[in-house]
Formats: C-alpha cells, structure tokens, sequence
C-alpha cells in the first residue's frame, strides 16, 4: 500500500516538473522571438506534453488520432490555421484598420488575420496566458499532425499510401456527394487509426456553415505540411512579433479599458457612488434584473429558472432583445470593448430600476438611500484577470484631481473544474492556491454553502487552485491535489490573480478600502478526474443555467440587502 502511494506521488511530481519546464520553455522562446515546433526548439514541449497526457487531450500519447482533443483545440484557434506553415502571434497593431478580415475562433474571442496562403497571424491582447494557451495547443496539433505523416509516408522520397492518394482527391473535389464522403471517411479512418463509425459520429461536429467537409480538410492540410516537414524539412515555425514582445506585461489594453469605464462613470456623475463589481457574463445581471418586468406574461406561467433557460437557448433572440431593451430604458449603460482586452462591461444604476419589478430578496429603502451602482464585466483569461482589476481599482485621475472609486465589493464568478462533484455543481472557495508556487491567498469569502444550498444544486465549499492552463492538468496531479492536506476542490485559471489586485489595492496601495467585500463562486463545467467529463467532452448546455442564475441571485441580494 505504501508504496503505491510513493509510485502516485511520483507520478504527479513528474506531471508538475513537466508542466513547470513547459512554462519556462514558452517564457524562453517568447523571449527568443521564434521557434519551429517540431524541430529542436520544440522538443521539450513535445516531450513535455508527452510525459504530461493532459486529460483534455486525451489519447494524445497513442499512435491513433485524438479526435475529442482535436474538436476542443480547433475550436480555440482561426479556422485555416492548419494550411499555414508560419503562424506570427502579435500585439494589436493596426490590421483591424486593414483589407485583412478577421477570423475570429468560435470559443475564444480573439482577432487572427490570414496574411497569405501560409502565413497566420494571432493577436494576443489577453497576455501571457493566451501566449501560453496557443502554444499549448499548436504543440498538441503539431504532434497529431505527425502522427498522420508517420502513418502515410511510406519511403525517404516521400512516396504515401492509397489512403492518402483517396483523400487528397477527396479534398481535391469541389463538392461530395454522400457516397463519396464516406468513401473519404473509409480512407480517413485508416489513416487515424479509427472506425468508420467513430469518424461519422464526430464528423459533423466539425463542420461549419463556411466547411462542411472541415474534418476532411483539416486532416489533409495537418498531413500534408507534416510530411512537407518530413521528406523536404520545410519545418512550420512560430515568431512573436517585436511589439509583442515589448509590450506584454505593460497593462497597455487593461489601462485603456479601465480609463474608459472611469470615463463613462465620471460623466454620468456615478464615480463618487458605492460600486460593486462583478466579474461574471454578459446575461445573467441584466437577466436576473430585468426579466421579471420585461418578460412578466413568461414569469407568471412558469418557473422562472425555465425563463432564464428559454433566454438561453439560441433560436429565442426575440425574448433577449425584449430584456435587453427593458434594461435599457431603465438605465443599464453598455460599454463594448474598444481596448482588445475582449471584455465588455454594463453598468446598473440601482436608482434608475424599478425595484418593485425585481423577484429577489432586497433592502429598497438602503438602496434608495444609498444608490449603488454595479458594474459588471466580461470574463478575462488567466493572467489578464490581474491586468484588468489592478487597473481598474487605481484612482481616476482627471486634471490635477485624484477619484478614488468607492469599491464597495467584488464579486467574481465564473465556470471551473470541480474535483468532486460533477458538471453543473456549485464550489465556493475559502482560498486560492497558485499552482506551482507556495502563494496562496486565503480571503473571507461572503458567499458560504449555506447560501446556495438547498436550491437543488450540489454545493462544495474549500480551496481552489489557480492553474496555469487548465489544458496542462491530467488525473496524476489533480489527484495529488484532491487528495493532499491543500483539500482542493477545483481548480481555475483567474482565482488568485483577481486576488493578487484586489489584496494590492487594499492592503498596500490604499486605493479602496480595506473593508471591500470579495465574493467567490463557480459552477462545475467539467471534472477532470472523471473520463468523458472533461472540457474536450462538450459544453454544458441547459444544465448550467441553474447553478449560474443561483450565483447571481445571491450576489444580487447581498448586494442589494
């Protein structure tokens, strides 16, 4: 018994030093200005993501191709990016104001621009982490790419198999009929290692409007560079571009995005006014606030859970419009994302709502008296969270006159990976822990179990971790952390830096109050530890509109209380 624990620990001490060379690797090359992913300048993250087998990536390890890992990973980069050879990542500068049209990836908001047919540039507005996550995720693609060209090449001249002849001609075709599809997807299936029946039951997931036969060509073009790569060492290559380089780190979109939002508070004369920010999304406020009034015929006949579901779901653009424009009448401003920090913010004026509207518990003469105003703003990524917030809490300096903005609370909430539990389950955090270092950062969460419990929602309270990447983390580690004295219940990627600004701005630059009040919550959108339930595994669907509107609810009436 003791010694297999000996060998788990080991196991998970290796997945930890794997991830801590690949972040030094990437800090590394970032520095270098470029590098070729499958020569020797990216061995050790080959090597590293080898050893490690995130679970997100599941059979990345195999000689056969992950195709679950393949659907996350391109839906979190520029569709095309597997025909170019070299990929430019970028700060902002200056294509937005070009012929170039941007392509923005269907799960991340981020601008990429095709330069020519083999180049790609990213914009990278977000900071080191989106720096981390492409690199993470090219690396992934880049080994599946090989494992293709392995499979098809057949001598040192560059001959290939039947296989590929078929699919090159498939892909060659302008448009398929069903009967050559699956001829196509016989040869494909082959060529990864799968079943015919495995190929068709993910073949449209693939798809898009634009790509019907995305997964053909997106296997074709991996391959085709890779065996480029191979026979005549036209090796694909990654640079970072010198603006890039110089200016990550420097909070430039952060400070531009908060002095904007100062801006708009000063002119509506809210800046002396007790804030509340939330970090959440761009519906559940203004939903939980507005849908009672704007859609009261819906809320009389139903649950209003299933209202808030039905707002969700994409065909119904007419009830959200009616909503929207609801909040609008009563105040609500919206301000859209100028900066390239991809989060937009919509400011409350609660003595513009009509509070006799609202179905949450709520104090209507101290909100009358007292009129906070809340903020709330678009979810940042990873490190960005300590740009935006750090930004955000330093006085508004107009002229020669310093505003302090009266910051009455932060809230943040968001989706994470539950160690216990399952997707659409709730965790509340005493602590946040940054992973691979010995920071952590305990905090007197307002938020507790007992708030949300009883509600029909699984609730989990305790420490949450603050991953570097939730693409890096695989069951080795994450059971050392489930299981160790930490007692980590989940973990996230902006926890500790929303943390990070928040304590620096109390504590040790004095710009709001050391009695701010800090929310945390967090619905489950995956477990890691579960096989079938990672990110790779699909989103949530309806079964995360509970758990979200409950947050929110409760934050709502805490503020409002």
């Amino acid at each position: 018994m003791g010694k297999k624990k000996l060998q788990g620990r080991t196991r998970a001490q290796e997945s930890s030093n794997a991830i801590e060379r690949m972040y030094i690797t990437m800090r590394h090359l970032f520095n270098r200005g470029f590098y070729k992913p499958m020569g020797v300048s990216g061995e050790t993250l080959r090597q590293s993501l080898l050893l490690l087998r995130p679970e997100i990536y599941g059979s990345v390890g195999d000689e056969k191709a992950e195709l679950a890992g393949l659907h996350y990973v391109v839906d979190r980069l520029p569709q095309g990016i597997e025909e170019c050879r070299f990929i430019n990542l970028t700060s902002d500068e200056g294509y937005s104001s070009s012929h170039f049209k941007p392509i923005i990836p269907e799960k991340r908001r981020r601008n990429c621009y095709r330069i020519d047919d083999e180049q790609m540039n990213i914009e990278i507005t977000r900071g080191r982490s989106e720096i981390y996550d492409i690199l993470t995720h090219l690396t992934f693609l880049f080994i599946e790419s090989h494992k293709i060209s392995n499979k098809v090449v057949i001598n040192e001249d560059g001959a290939t198999t039947r296989d590929w002849v078929k699919l090159e001609n498939a892909v060659n075709k302008k448009k398929l009929t069903q009967e050559d599809r699956e001829v196509a997807i016989t040869h494909m299936a082959n060529i990864l290692g799968h079943t015919f029946q495995e190929i068709t039951a993910v073949y449209k997931d693939f798809a898009t409007p634009s790509q019907p036969e995305r997964l053909l060509h997106l296997i074709y073009w991996l391959g085709k560079l890779a065996i480029d790569e191979q026979v005549n060492d036209n090796k694909r290559t990654v640079t970072f571009s010198p603006v890039l380089r110089e200016r990550i780190g420097h909070h430039i979109h952060g400070e531009i995005w908060a002095d904007n939002i100062k801006d708009v508070l000063f002119k509506n004369n809210l800046i002396d006014r007790p804030l509340h920010i939330i970090s959440a999304n761009m519906h559940s406020v203004m939903n939980t606030l507005f849908t009672p009034k704007a859609l009261k015929a819906e809320v009389d006949k139903k649950d209003v859970f299933k209202v808030y579901e039905s707002l969700s779901k994409k065909g119904n653009q007419a009830l959200r419009n009616k909503v929207h424009e609801e909040a609008a009448q009563q105040g609500m401003i919206y301000i859209q994302d100028t900066s390239g920090t991809n989060i937009d913010v919509q400011i409350f004026d609660t003595s513009k709502i009509d509070l006799a509207g609202l179905d949450i518990k709520l104090n209507a003469e101290a909100v009358k008296k007292n009129k906070p105003v809340i903020l709330v703003m678009d979810y940042a990524f990873g490190e960005q969270a300590y740009e935006t917030i750090d930004e955000l809490l330093k006085p508004y300096q107009l002229k020669k006159k310093k505003y302090h903005l009266n910051v009455d609370s932060v809230s943040i909430m968001g989706k994470a990976g539950i160690l216990e539990g399952g997707k659409g389950d709730i965790m509340i955090p005493s602590a946040h822990i940054f992973e691979g270092t010995a920071d952590n950062y305990p905090f007197h969460n307002e938020l507790n179990k007992a708030d949300l419990e009883g509600q029909g929602v699984a609730v989990y309270e305790g420490t949450m971790i603050t991953v570097l990447g939730t693409s890096l983390q695989n069951k080795d580690i994450l059971k050392f952390f489930y299981n160790s004295t930490w007692q980590v219940i989940g973990l996230e990627m902006e926890g500790a830096h929303y943390q990070k600004a928040i304590q620096a701005a109390a504590k040790v630059r004095s710009s709001i109050s050391p009695d701010v009040k800090v929310r945390y919550a967090y619905y489950a959108s995956d477990n890691p530890l579960e096989t079938g339930a990672t990110l790779a595994s699909g989103g949530l669907g309806t079964s995360g509109v509970k758990p979200t509107y409950l947050i929110t609810r409760t934050i709502l009436e805490q503020i409002l209380t």
